[in-house]
């Protein structure tokens, strides 16, 4: 357990409540990341803190194990140091087998017992225990979330290097084993958890861990007939063939331009719309008269029974 657990209220954090769903809760916390996300709040300190403490609240309710955890730490209301070098949280009634303002009361056993929690069977000092895991977060562009770059952290003075992971996703938690803070009793470090925030792109989207998404608007004749376009990628362009009758909604995947990632390399999904123009030009309206007097007798609304 933390000590920060009992000195910060999470649900508070992200306006929530105690007994807010799940669902609740990642919507709460969606909200407020993208309010005080650093991207929209260039030199903004107070925007940077708020977004760390948010990230920080999310990152120990989004858990259901860890959130119980937080919940019974706060229930039990009280810290108090180990001789073996962990911290741990106790009412005093769940050391004496009393309460707080009664006195210890419970028999001998029950008090002896309370100190063999406290301080390991037979008053001698605990064994080696694990420390504490750290947690950070860090904000990177869409671009730079592909290339997967590193970056330091400070961290209880200590200066950390994280290699982030070629092409992560959003909202993905990247751990580095030993990171944490250090054991005690000859016991293992914790580990040290970031939790990565990718920015938006102007054109694009992804879908899953890999595959690119866009949407790209086409006219009606390059729908009927048919058509060679040219649609961007992350490394330049490329051509794509519209079969002729091609209807609005249809989506072409093109191999190999998605994300680049340590194991396999996604799609770009290409979503085509029909796009209609608001003004017509004189040509153009003739044009359409024309195409109508020519149309076979067919109603593409048939099927609605009307």
């Amino acid at each position: 357990m933390r000590k920060e657990w009992l000195e910060k209220d999470y649900y508070a954090e992200l306006g929530v409540a105690k007994d807010a769903s799940q669902k609740e809760i990642k919507k709460a916390f969606r909200n407020l990341a993208r309010e005080f996300h650093p991207d929209n709040n260039p030199d903004n300190e107070r925007a940077e803190t708020r977004f760390k403490e948010v990230n920080e609240a999310y990152e120990t309710l989004s858990s259901s194990e860890i959130r119980s955890e937080y919940d019974h730490a706060r229930e039990m209301g009280y810290y108090v140091g180990d001789p073996g070098g962990q911290q741990q949280y106790r009412q005093v009634e769940d050391i004496f087998g009393g309460s707080q303002g009664g006195g210890f009361g419970g028999s001998t056993q029950d008090i002896f017992s309370g100190f063999q929690d406290l301080f390991g069977t037979a008053g001698h000092r605990r064994g080696p225990q694990q420390g504490a895991d750290l947690s950070s977060a860090v904000s990177l562009s869409f671009h730079e979330a592909l290339s997967g770059p590193t970056r330091e952290f400070s961290l209880g003075g200590r200066s950390i290097k994280v290699k982030i992971p070629k092409g992560v996703a959003d909202g993905t938690r990247v751990r580095v084993k030993g990171k944490g803070e250090p054991g005690s009793n000859g016991g293992p470090a914790g580990d040290l958890f970031v939790t990565v925030h990718v920015g938006v792109h102007p054109v694009f989207d992804r879908k899953g861990k890999r595959d690119l998404t866009i949407e790209v608007p086409i006219r009606y004749s390059e729908a009927a007939a048919g058509a060679v376009i040219t649609v961007p990628t992350l490394d330049g362009s490329t051509k794509i063939k519209i079969p002729p009758g091609t209807q609005g909604g249809t989506t072409m995947k093109i191999s190999g331009k998605g994300v680049e990632t340590a194991t396999a390399t996604g799609d770009l999904l290409v979503t085509l719309h029909i796009a209609v123009p608001t003004a017509l030009s004189e040509a153009e309206s003739a044009a359409i008269e024309d195409l109508k007097a020519a149309e076979v007798d067919w109603d593409p609304r048939a099927y609605l029974g009307v």
